[in-house]
């Protein structure tokens, strides 16, 4: 139980510092029109917008185009864009906002502004301006994730400290989990979408300190499948996974 203990002290230290940025995205999907808007692609709006999400780095989709298998399997692999109008007199403002496939935001920009008068032109120049943050921010994709700080040197002998030679209860899930990585590990979503466990890297690349909100323990793969394990009333429990990364 002192193991359990120490994963649990770790895992909230390690996930106060955890974030998750547009860095740990290549897709972005963009609606075919904004809440603001008064019909689809209002002013080319939702073109540009995909056309600027290209000219940054990002692959970008309209919400109508067919996506190819990759995104199409992993929805919490894509960003969502929107973009808000906030009403000013003599002057358009929108902003972009980037949200994960939990409704979280991932990414806000500075709002961007114009004072033309032509609507057409108003609504293009303040887009243009409200990636200004997008661009100052330099993205660039990045599978990779860093190493949480002081968490390798605890972490190092956790497989150890629950030997496979314990006597464990077996259980098995069904359900294919999606892992959607971010600063310190991965977390790990269903198909509702609905977050069910984050996962926090240790030194060891295929073992992760893990917590379901029920349970914590660890999450390892062994013989090229995924197992959850931890201590229930004193005894071991071990639960197959189906992930997907």
């Amino acid at each position: 139980m002192k193991v359990v203990a120490l994963l649990f002290a770790l895992s909230l230290a390690v996930a106060a510092h955890s974030q998750n940025t547009i860095h740990n995205y290549r897709y972005v999907l963009v609606p075919e029109r904004f809440e603001f808007s008064k019909s689809d692609n209002q002013y080319g709006l939702n073109t540009f917008s995909k056309a600027l999400l290209e000219g940054v780095g990002f692959t970008a989709f309209m919400s109508d185009e067919t996506l190819p298998a990759e995104v199409a399997a992993n929805k919490c692999g894509v960003l969502k864009a929107e973009v808000v109008e906030k009403k000013r007199f003599l002057s358009t403002g929108l902003t972009l906002i980037l949200k994960d496939c939990l409704g979280n935001v991932v990414f806000k920009g500075e709002e961007g502004k114009s004072r033309e008068k032509e609507w057409e032109l108003a609504y293009s120049e303040a887009l243009r301006n409200a990636f200004a943050s997008l661009t100052a921010a330099q993205y660039k994709y990045d599978s990779t994730t860093a190493t949480p700080v002081a968490a390798a040197p605890v972490v190092s002998s956790v497989p150890a400290a629950i030997p496979a030679a314990v006597p464990a209860t077996v259980a098995e899930s069904g359900n294919v989990l999606y892992a959607q990585a971010n600063a310190n590990g991965y977390q790990l979503i269903d198909t509702t979408p609905k977050k069910v466990m984050t996962l926090l890297k240790t030194s060891q690349p295929d073992s992760f300190i893990a917590d379901d909100g029920t349970s914590k323990g660890i999450v390892f793969r062994r013989n090229g499948e995924w197992f959850f394990e931890y201590y229930k009333e004193d005894k071991l429990v071990s639960q197959k996974l189906s992930i997907k990364f």
